[in-house]
């Protein structure tokens, strides 16, 4: 408790180990709240979950579909054959990538991937082709285009589905030649890479309707490798939940502990946004959970928040929201460029809270 509450006061507060933190002046029935969840917290029998050994690979999981991506991995990875992973957001797959990538005979040489989502089809030739000084308004020298810049290595088209209409010839052509032409030249440039791509939607169900070309994905649909959302491999969670719990513990210097009751917790959800949702929610409980032990309470108090719910019904949100930046940021050190991430905001909206906080 403190009656002259600052940054530096929460920080070595949450630093040494208290549970929470109340400035004064604070009713009492706060008080008596915030020792009813202490007291819960530690009094109920949950018991902590041993973390498991750590896989060796970025990859987590072990469940049979898993298991059966492995070995299609290592049959094709050997191989220049063309790969698209397909699965929904979050799933991993360019994870699957760079294990091809990494397992090749192109190891050594650069990966590069391109969110092709994010490429404006006015930019996507010379983005991916390059371009000569003078090709276009602003070209003030030659650029190199991803595919030279990955010669000998592998480029992964992220999100191929999205690929400019416009511009998904010519990338059937690189893909059949092998061969660039920067914008600007009249020479075109043999290329030696090999090609993955990934996407969250149905192409062959877009080559039907005229959305995608059809010639284009029948010369992507070589080897396909399907992911599955982390809702259809509910088995994983336990080795991705622990993976990810070692991890942040070991970046934050912390040692929360996962209890039975917030693996089952976690086993139980339904993980829209599948793995990466995942591991932001361990980032988050490793930092937030209340006495470092990340119970079925903190699993349901975080996906409450994460989905703009009331974490405890006694606490409004705007003091839950309080509460976990001031932590997030003890966490980090004041880092508040990391705290922002963490917690899923924008640092200018992170500055502007801490100001309505007085904390700014």
């Amino acid at each position: 408790m403190s009656g002259r509450g600052s940054m530096e006061t929460v920080m070595a507060a949450t630093r040494g180990g208290a549970f929470d933190y109340l400035a004064k002046p604070f009713e009492i029935d706060d008080l008596l709240d915030v020792l009813k969840r202490a007291e819960n917290s530690f009094a109920e029998k949950d018991d902590e979950v041993e973390p498991e050994e750590p896989l060796p690979t970025e990859m987590k999981g072990s469940s049979a579909r898993m298991v059966e991506i492995y070995k299609k991995i290592s049959r094709v990875a050997p191989t220049d054959a063309l790969v698209v992973i397909e699965g929904e957001t979050g799933t991993g797959k360019e994870l699957i990538a760079r294990m091809i990538h990494q397992n090749s005979a192109r190891a050594a040489q650069p990966f590069v991937p391109v969110d092709c989502g994010s490429l404006a089809p006015s930019l996507i030739e010379s983005e991916l082709f390059g371009a000569m000084r003078g090709a276009y308004t602003g070209a003030d020298r030659d650029r190199t285009g991803v595919f030279e810049a990955a010669n000998g290595g592998t480029v992964f088209l992220d999100e191929i589905g999205d690929i400019d209409p416009n511009f998904q010839l010519k990338l059937l052509r690189f893909l059949q030649e092998k061969e660039i032409r920067p914008l600007g030249s009249n020479r075109p440039k043999k290329v030696d890479v090999r090609v993955l791509a990934a996407t969250n939607r149905d192409l062959k169900k877009m080559a039907d309707e005229g959305k995608f070309r059809e010639d284009l994905w029948y010369r992507l649909d070589v080897v396909r490798i399907e992911v599955p959302p982390l809702r259809e491999r509910h088995g994983d969670v336990p080795i991705l939940a622990s993976a990810f719990l070692t991890h942040y513990n070991e970046r934050y210097n912390l040692d929360t502990r996962l209890t039975e009751s917030g693996l089952k917790k976690l086993q139980e959800y339904t993980w829209p946004g599948n793995v990466r949702q995942l591991q932001h929610m361990m980032e988050r409980l490793v930092i937030l959970a209340p006495g470092g032990r990340i119970t079925a309470e903190a699993v349901e108090d975080a996906i409450a928040v994460s989905s703009n719910g009331q974490a405890n019904g006694s606490e409004t949100l705007a003091e839950t929201e309080a509460d976990q930046i001031r932590k997030v940021l003890a966490a980090t050190n004041g880092n508040k460029s990391r705290a922002a991430r963490i917690l899923g905001i924008e640092r200018k909206t992170l500055y502007r809270k801490l100001e309505r906080m007085g904390l700014g």
